[in-house]
């Protein structure tokens, strides 16, 4: 089977009682892959021999992989990966704080784009990215009183950790991000623009599209947070970056710095814990510190901890649809299953 077929709250119990040490690995390379499901197919029946872990996306345009693999295996690993004609000595992101508990099964999907960005590839050169730094070299261009510094990421993200002084857009997703990003440096397209973002692919795509759209000098950040958090660790370097990186696996984030700069969602006390709604009808993510999680049961509200599963699919639903309408009183974000509901009336802090 090219699938798994065992209960995912099966495999959370599982990966939750194993004292395997693993090691969370990411990696992604734009390439021409002219029939991405067989590849999707082969790279699975590999990657299950491995006993590879993990999300990956497989499109005509390339591969974009969050994984986890066994410590004992890794280098069996890059001997496999690496006789992928495409992927010989590709740069694989290694976590900086990681308790291999970063996934519990293996899903590889064949998708349209490695990345939804909204672009139409075929109007600009995807391959002419910007200028790629690293961390010594960040840190000394982002000193410049010339340098513009932009976060590529959503606004969940960049709210429990970004850089100093960076510019912040609040989108709920990548391709708002670019237009949002595109309107606020308008009149800066003769600085230096540094973007970056978690491990590197949003930015080889968005560095490409502004120098598309003009602007002179670009830059990006070579493997972004998780390659830039291992090199100033490595060299001793300045930390540039403060509070946690966001990923998209179980952990949830990465501890770069000590620094919390967001606020529990829920009492407003400093936090910077991301969690999902344990109501199976909700699943919202969310900041919440140890206090409200034991008040609201790993909930996101009193209500959603009264209501049913039944009644809180049915209670979103009907939010969705009036969101829709623009008459709805909450504030919906969403990005695949991560949601996030601020309520008007709650006194809880974004």
């Amino acid at each position: 089977m090219l699938h798994n077929r065992i209960n995912s709250k099966e495999l959370k119990e599982k990966l939750k009682h194993s004292t395997e040490q693993r090691t969370t690995v990411s990696f992604y390379k734009y390439h021409k892959i002219q029939d991405p499901q067989k590849f999707r197919n082969d790279l699975y029946l590999l990657f299950d021999q491995l006993g590879i872990l993990g999300r990956i996306y497989v499109a005509h345009e390339g591969i974009n992989a969050q994984i986890s693999v066994s410590t004992d295996n890794v280098e069996k690993f890059k001997s496999q990966l690496f006789q992928i004609d495409f992927l010989n000595g590709i740069r694989l992101n290694m976590a900086i704080d990681d308790n291999g508990k970063s996934f519990f099964k293996l899903k590889i999907l064949v998708r349209k784009k490695i990345v939804a960005d909204g672009l139409n590839d075929e109007s600009f050169d995807v391959t002419n990215s910007g200028i790629h730094l690293n961390a010594k070299d960040f840190n000394q261009l982002t000193e410049d009183p010339n340098t513009v510094i932009v976060d590529m990421r959503n606004h969940y993200e960049s709210e429990v950790g970004r850089f100093k002084n960076a510019i912040c857009p609040d989108a709920d997703t990548f391709r708002e991000e670019l237009k949002i990003a595109e309107d606020l440096l308008h009149d800066k397209k003769d600085k230096n623009i540094v973007m970056y973002c978690t491990g590197g692919i949003r930015c080889e795509k968005a560095s490409a599209w502004m120098k598309h759209i003009g602007f002179k000098n670009v830059f990006q950040l070579n493997g972004g947070i998780i390659e830039y958090a291992r090199q100033v660790k490595a060299q001793g370097l300045e930390n540039k970056f403060i509070g946690k990186n966001f990923v998209f696996d179980e952990r949830l984030g990465e501890r770069i710095s000590e620094d919390i700069i967001s606020v529990c969602h829920q009492c407003g006390k400093p936090c910077d814990t991301h969690t999902n709604c344990k109501n199976d009808g909700c699943h919202l993510l969310f900041i919440q510190c140890e206090e409200c999680a034991a008040k609201y049961n790993n909930c996101c509200s009193d209500e959603c901890r009264r209501l049913s599963c039944c009644q809180q699919k049915s209670k979103r639903k009907s939010e969705e649809a009036l969101t829709k309408e623009g008459r709805c009183l909450r504030k919906v974000v969403s990005l695949d299953r991560y949601r996030l509901i601020v309520n008007r009336d709650q006194s809880i802090n974004n």
